[in-house]
């Protein structure tokens, strides 16, 4: 039956300050799993802390809210229980790649059939804007007078730990964007996409202006994204030119087959023995 965008109305009002680009991220997702042909039962959303934590909630499907920079362990073992299940993992920059970060690479490393979006306002929102690991060098806050010092290049990080799928959209650009996200899901590995979105409130530099007079896509040029060292190269890309599209991608062995739950039926469709725990009780005693 076909997906009508009408499936993914909104699970509650939002609290999203108006002209945040998390509205432009939502679109996406939406359109994108409309455009996958999914209905929502047949995804779930799990998310950290953070502006970008409460998006599953502003959406329809099955969701999984956890605690500060740890949403990558649930979403991993939810999708070993039940690889038939389209995963989606939710953060921020301050979430994903500050309390998040020792998860992130270990993510990457062993390339679990996720997508994980990223959403990159370059400092932490729902806390009053205090600079994020990818701040730009020099920008001030009330909470941070002496400025950011060195921005972490994350998609550099993730071609260096060879992750499989490396994209970047802008959350100006919903078409594209939504495109993205679908090769992300189609994507048989691990899938980063991060999203660089203006926080209208906190980031007076960043804004959707700032962004239109840089990004360009890399698909518009002859740029190959299956070359690791021009990925390498791109990723570092920041300044008067921000490259948006697939910076990289190649094809690794998957975490599931690696551990062979690929092979077996998959444990949510598993009858349940209560009496087999006697055993472990047994063992302790």
């Amino acid at each position: 039956m076909k997906v009508d965008i009408k499936e993914y109305a909104p699970g509650s009002e939002s609290a999203w300050c108006p002209g945040c680009g998390n509205f432009g991220i939502l679109r996406s997702v939406n359109k994108a799993l409309v455009g996958l042909g999914l209905h929502p039962h047949q995804v779930l959303l799990v998310s950290g802390i953070g502006q970008s934590g409460k998006m599953p909630h502003y959406t329809t499907a099955n969701v999984f809210n956890g605690l500060h920079g740890r949403p990558m362990p649930a979403a991993i073992g939810a999708k070993m229980a039940n690889r038939e299940l389209n995963v989606l993992v939710i953060s921020g920059d301050g979430d994903g790649y500050g309390e998040g970060g020792n998860h992130f690479m270990h993510a990457m490393n062993r390339n679990p059939d996720l997508t994980y979006l990223v959403h990159n306002n370059q400092v932490y929102g729902l806390t009053k804007g205090q600079v994020s690991p990818t701040t730009d060098a020099g920008v001030t806050s009330k909470l941070n007078p002496e400025g950011a010092f060195h921005a972490l290049r994350p998609l550099a990080v993730a071609v260096a730990c060879d992750c499989s799928f490396v994209a970047r959209g802008f959350a100006g650009e919903i078409d594209h964007l939504a495109q993205l996200i679908e090769q992300g899901v189609r994507h048989k590995g691990f899938a980063l996409i991060e999203v660089l979105q203006p926080c209208v409130s906190f980031n007076k530099k960043n804004t959707y202006e700032w962004y239109q007079d840089r990004v360009y896509k890399l698909g518009e040029t002859k740029y190959d994204p299956t070359d690791s060292a021009a990925a390498f190269q791109k990723a570092l890309e920041w300044g008067d030119r921000i490259p948006i599209g697939v910076i990289y991608k190649h094809e690794r062995e998957i975490f599931e087959d690696y551990v062979g739950v690929s092979q077996q039926t998959p444990l949510v469709r598993q009858s349940i023995d209560p009496l087999a725990v006697e055993k472990l009780f047994e063992a302790f005693t």
